[in-house]
């Protein structure tokens, strides 16, 4: 059977973007396996193209879902446009549904920033995360390529603060602000150790304190009159207000 170019494409695309209900848990699954992209024109035509990947079509998507208690986030994206991605991230930030992020592959740039609205971030072990300030395509004269400039630190401030608020101080201003210019990559363990993910896809959510006092070790002793439960040493995420974040023109991350 031969298909042509469109429906090649289209057949393409049709799973890289969706938001639909679990029907037996009656979660929301979020997979974002594209770039984030805001709606474009047509060159030839002048018709608008409308983005799949874009803010507004995340909040159409979400609205026809009604109210759902767990918002499921699957993210292997390499990035695309600050102002849509901050977008989707208020939406999910300010959403009262549970949010957990799953890094199954790449979560570069503004890809990276949408994962930290969410409660719990959680990464596949081979998972990486790309973090770097935002970037544009400018054109003028000198006075006009200052103030893109300018403008560049103002968006790149801005997307930092999710990170800043999502590690809850075990990373500091400055430590992100050397990683973010020195354009890096991030392994699994990294963001959890930056605080930026939780925890490893697959790793054991069991209490070490709570094991079961009988299983036989031949030696340990059965009886140990000190022994305690491990205090649990997981932070609970701070309950942050939204921050607003003025985003101007196109910029990328």
């Amino acid at each position: 059977m031969k298909m042509s170019k469109e429906n090649i494409k289209l057949k393409c695309n049709k799973n890289f973007w969706q938001l639909a209900r679990d029907n037996e848990t009656g979660a929301a699954n979020l997979y974002i396996y594209s770039n984030v992209e805001s709606d474009g024109i047509n060159f030839w035509t002048g018709e608008k193209i409308q983005s799949e990947t874009s803010a507004q079509h995340f909040r159409e998507e979400l609205d026809k879902l009604g109210n759902v208690n767990q918002i499921n986030v699957y993210i292997n994206s390499k990035g695309g446009d600050v102002g849509e991605g901050i977008g989707i991230y208020s939406q999910l930030k300010r959403h009262k549904a549970h949010k957990t992020a799953y890094i199954d592959g790449y979560a570069c740039s503004i890809a990276s920033v949408i994962p930290m609205a969410c409660d719990e971030v959680v990464m596949s072990p081979p998972a990486t995360m790309m973090i770097h300030p935002a970037w544009s395509v400018a054109a003028g004269n000198a006075a006009e390529l200052r103030k893109c400039a300018d403008d560049l630190d103002k968006i790149t401030e801005s997307t930092k603060q999710a990170y800043l608020l999502k590690s809850n101080g075990k990373i500091s201003e400055k430590e992100l602000n050397e990683l973010m210019n020195a354009e890096t990559w991030l392994t699994a363990q990294e963001c959890i150790k930056y605080g930026l993910a939780n925890k490893l896809l697959g790793e054991d959510e069991s209490d070490p304190g709570n094991e079961d006092p009988d299983d036989n070790q031949e030696d340990e002793p059965s009886d140990n009159p000190d022994g305690e439960n491990e205090p649990d040493t997981k932070k609970e995420n701070g309950d942050f207000t939204d921050k607003a974040m003025s985003i101007i023109g196109n910029f990328f991350m």
